[in-house]
């Protein structure tokens, strides 16, 4: 089972808030580390998948909590 390496806390934060936050700590990460975002930036539906893609990092979830905050895991590529 893959655990969560990094949690990354952009709730509050709008964009590009959330993907500047993931993208800062992701640079210190090791490759194959899973990071979580939760944000509460709806603009970050679109935009961390976009990223994922683009970067070439793996976006392995994307969902909303119960209690409306929004998650992602992506796992950090070479």
């Amino acid at each position: 089972m893959d655990v969560i390496t990094i949690t990354v806390d952009a709730r509050g934060q709008s964009c590009p808030g959330p993907l500047v936050a993931l993208a800062k700590v992701l640079k210190d990460a090791a490759v194959g580390d899973l990071l979580e975002l939760l944000a509460t930036d709806p603009g970050s539906r679109s935009d961390v998948p976009s990223w994922a893609e683009i970067s070439g990092n793996e976006l392995l979830e994307a969902g909303e909590r119960a209690d409306g905050v929004l998650r992602y895991v992506v796992r950090k590529a070479a």
